[in-house]
């Protein structure tokens, strides 16, 4: 891995793939199946460049005959949304003993469930935003009106709802008067039946990737997120020059320090193996927060990851080419 000092190692780990077949999944009927095709093309392209043999298959009512049929050696995923992160798929290949790079079933819902995931990285010591996780019957069954002034009341403004499960800024809204709040909460029960109303944080917008090569896992260097709309919704999110990144992030060397620290120690406490993106709010002052953990990072044109990996000199088709041959050696 160019700039790591790995080069032998990542040449070998291409090596070692040079008979292998490694099966992307791509695609799927989430609301982020567009996203997710982009993410395995590139995935596709970037262990291709290599010699890596690669293919993409769709998440449809084939795949499980295929799978038993055919085997691949490795699983890849760039399925975004729910079968991709919520573990279920996972554990499918668990039981037809297909390795997969990222972690395992169990951990994937662990952190697929935001508020769960909260619970976990809290006990655990890290700081992330209070919150109240209120299902769509119980926003309905106690009065919405009451209800919402009870949390304004409580938590105070501004806020951020979003659905409690998913992904790329679907659903989720800043809320900085407490009459936002009703249409906040419909536009997150539009992807689910779970919203998440967390405190929010002001400061800097951080993702960091967190990678383990099979020595423990350590995160890449920090991206900052500027969205030139002010909002990272999904437009902002996958559209040229919508966004604004700076990798490494125009952070302090301590608070860059004390990121990469928090990122590693979210991954540990939600067990996520191979790879994961920790996405963080860091304030002028106090300590940086928690938000939540994706265990399937976008590989698109405009994803966090392989800005992450270019900023660490780590070609993007190394990266996986390593994780892929660890995979199959567990």
């Amino acid at each position: 891995m160019t700039g790591t000092g790995s080069e032998p190692a990542a040449a070998q780990a291409i090596a070692d793939l040079a008979d292998a077949r490694v099966l992307i999944l791509a695609g799927g009927l989430s609301y982020e199946r567009d996203v997710s095709l982009r993410s395995g093309r590139r995935i596709a392209d970037a262990l291709g460049e290599l010699g890596v043999h690669a293919e993409i298959a769709d998440v449809d009512s084939s795949l499980l005959s295929t799978l038993a049929k055919d085997p691949p050696d490795a699983v890849v995923f760039a399925l975004h949304g729910a079968p991709g992160e919520d573990g279920s798929l996972r554990g499918v290949l668990e039981l037809l003993s297909i390795p997969y790079v990222g972690p395992s079933a169990t951990s994937a819902s662990r952190a697929w469930d935001k508020p769960g995931a909260k619970t976990l990285v809290r006990e655990a010591g890290i700081t992330t935003p209070d919150w109240i996780a209120l299902p769509r019957e119980t926003f309905s069954d106690l009065g919405a009106g009451a209800l919402l002034e009870r949390i304004g009341d409580r938590m105070g403004l501004p806020l951020v709802v979003k659905p409690s499960r998913g992904g790329s800024g679907l659903g989720v809204q800043r809320v900085s008067t407490a009459g936002e709040l009703p249409a906040a909460m419909m536009a997150a029960f539009a992807y689910g039946d779970t919203a998440l109303i967390e405190r929010f944080v002001p400061g800097a917008d951080i993702a960091v990737s967190v990678v383990d090569f099979g020595d423990g896992p350590r995160a890449l260097p920090a991206v900052e997120i500027a969205p030139k709309g002010g909002e990272y919704d999904y437009v902002a999110r996958y559209n040229a020059g919508a966004t604004t990144w700076h990798c490494p992030a125009r952070l302090s060397d301590d608070v860059a320090a004390r990121v990469a620290e928090i990122a590693v120690a979210a991954h540990e406490a939600l067990a996520l193996g191979d790879l994961s993106r920790v996405d963080l709010m860091v304030p002028p002052d106090g300590e940086p927060a928690f938000l939540e953990a994706n265990v399937a990072p976008g590989m698109t044109e405009t994803s966090l990851l392989p800005h992450a990996a270019r900023a660490a000199g780590i070609g993007v088709g190394h990266l996986l080419a390593s994780l892929v041959r660890n995979a199959i050696r567990r």
